[in-house]
């Protein structure tokens, strides 16, 4: 009875491993060791990064950064034998804009040298200015009122500070194993809002928008000088964003510099005491109004397969960053990261079936203008659905941009047919922290063009490492907070998905084509 049981277990395992074997997305070991041998051995990401980041330094959309990085990239992708590479233009944008000089401190009751960084797009102080400081607190279109006559000649600081008090937690983080299991266990957690909270937000949005800007006019009516603003931030990190409309005829603002907590902090105590606080300001901005078009950059390793070669799998990052710092966390690093994946298939000399594109984005911290530029060109409208006849040769579409991490896993995307192949794919990768795979979606960045559309678009899921707490959109946005064994890691990953991609008899499953989008400019940062 025993060897009965024994002989008829052993025949069941047979029988699963045989239905397994048929049916399992194989994937290929051989490759994988190749891939991880070039990745790991010979890998060139780190110089990539330092090249388009520490070089060509911020990469603001419309900026000569990002005009000369565009020419670096396309140059460099040409070096390693890349085809048909390009710098393509997507669309219009509007106004370019650089910062040339910047210099703030505070002159009394003492001098102390303070840290801020323009807000984009806002004009320079033409010229070294100075005056006392005035805080402002304006939250409804009634609060101006209790300023008018009081403005005229001072610069006004604005923003509440954030938390100052120390610190115990690490700036630096992984996504723990609990939360990764929670993310594979819990599959109908989306963390898209329901329809009525984003028309709240956008609500919400649109009327602090129309409010600040009454504000911003009102400032230069009353005689201000110049604007501090901000208060996120700590330590000597100051959060970067945009302080005037980019459009050809936005209406004039104020020279505007953003702030960290202390310096914003220290401010407003000392005028709480009523002390008298003075303020001197050298800033020197550029706009560029000769040409709203603004590109990507593309390039293609061919395919091999007569009957497969004119479909494609893509993958990339978003090249422009803002303009504090270079820009590496968001997102230079995956852009080394696509990079160097298309370097190593290339390098190796293997043969994809499916032709290989990578693609550069630029536009993505205005709301994903590249990516969804070049879908609406050459695959569809998200707003009307209309395809076009390139929208079915698409297999997929991989991104990454959350921070200077390694890779852990992917986002199905709301696919779940996909499951039990990315769980295949992963497996080779369990050693290196990689093999959660998810149901969500995850928003934000530029694989959601190509979802919009129902082209399968993926984001890695990614160690931020200090991306939420000290490099988003901040001044500490430098090189030194890349992790050259994690982005080495990314990029084995990176490389073996696309090329697992275009080998497949066929493409990757889609999910049902999406509804017309309503939401224009939908997008989660």
């Amino acid at each position: 009875m025993h060897r009965l049981t024994i002989a008829l277990l052993a025949a069941f395992a047979l029988i699963l491993i045989s239905f397994k074997g048929d049916n399992a997305e194989k994937a290929d070991l051989r490759t994988i060791m190749l891939i991880k041998n070039e990745g790991f051995g010979n890998s060139k990401v780190m110089q990539t990064l330092f090249e388009l980041c520490e070089v060509n330094g911020p990469r603001l959309t419309g900026s000569p950064g990002m005009k000369s990085a565009e020419k670096w990239c396309k140059e460099k992708l040409q070096s390693w034998g890349l085809e048909n590479a390009a710098i393509e233009p997507w669309g219009g944008f509007g106004k370019g804009w650089e910062i040339n000089k910047c210099y703030v401190a505070m002159t009394a009751p003492y001098y102390q040298h303070l840290i801020a960084v323009p807000r984009a797009w806002t004009p320079g102080t033409n010229g070294l200015v100075s005056g006392n400081a005035i805080m402002v607190k304006i939250e409804t279109m009634a609060d101006m009122a209790q300023y008018a006559g009081k403005l005229r000649g001072r610069i006004v600081v604005m923003g509440t500070p954030g938390d100052t008090r120390p610190n115990f937690t690490a700036d630096a983080s992984r996504v723990s194993e609990a939360d990764l299991a929670k993310m594979s266990l819990d599959p109908h957690n989306d963390e898209s809002p329901a329809p009525s909270a984003r028309q709240q937000q956008r609500n919400q949005r649109a009327a602090a928008m129309a409010l600040r800007s009454s504000i911003d006019s009102f400032f230069i009516s009353e005689g201000a000088i110049a604007v501090l603003s901000g208060g996120r931030g700590t330590m000597g990190t100051v959060f970067t964003s945009n302080g005037s409309p980019r459009a050809w005829d936005a209406k004039p603002v104020l020279p505007e510099l953003e702030m960290g907590a202390e310096h914003i902090a220290k401010i407003q105590r000392l005028l709480d005491a009523d002390k008298e606080v003075k303020l001197e300001l050298d800033t020197k901005t550029t706009f560029f109004t000769t040409d709203s078009i603004e590109y990507n950059v593309v390039a293609e390793i061919p395919g091999t397969d007569p009957k497969l070669k004119e479909e494609l799998v893509m993958l990339g990052g978003h090249m422009d960053s803002w303009h504090g710092s270079t820009g590496t966390t968001d997102n230079g690093t995956g852009v080394a990261v696509a990079m160097e994946a298309v370097r190593i298939i290339k390098t190796l000399g293997l043969k994809p079936r499916r032709t290989i594109r990578v693609i550069l984005w630029s536009g993505e911290e205005q709301g994903l203008l590249g990516s969804r530029g070049y879908v609406k060109n050459h695959y569809g409208n998200r707003l009307t659905m209309e395809l076009k006849p390139e929208h079915s040769k698409v297999s997929a579409y991989y991104n990454l941009d959350n921070g200077g991490g390694k890779i852990r896993g992917i986002y199905l995307q709301g696919n779940d047919e996909l499951r039990p192949i990315f769980e295949e794919w992963l497996a080779p990768f369990a050693d290196l922290g990689a093999h959660t795979v998810t149901y969500r979606n995850t928003g934000s960045t530029d694989h959601i063009a190509f979802d919009e559309v129902g082209i399968p678009g993926f984001q890695f899921i990614q160690d931020g490492l200090e991306y939420g707490t000290r490099t988003h959109h901040t001044n500490m946005d430098s090189y030194d907070r890349a992790s050259a064994n994690d982005l080495m890691q990314a990029s084995i990953i990176m490389a073996s998905f696309v090329y697992h991609t275009a080998m497949r008899d066929e493409k990757l499953p889609r999910k049902a084509l999406p509804k017309v989008n309503n939401e224009p400019n939908s997008w989660r940062r």
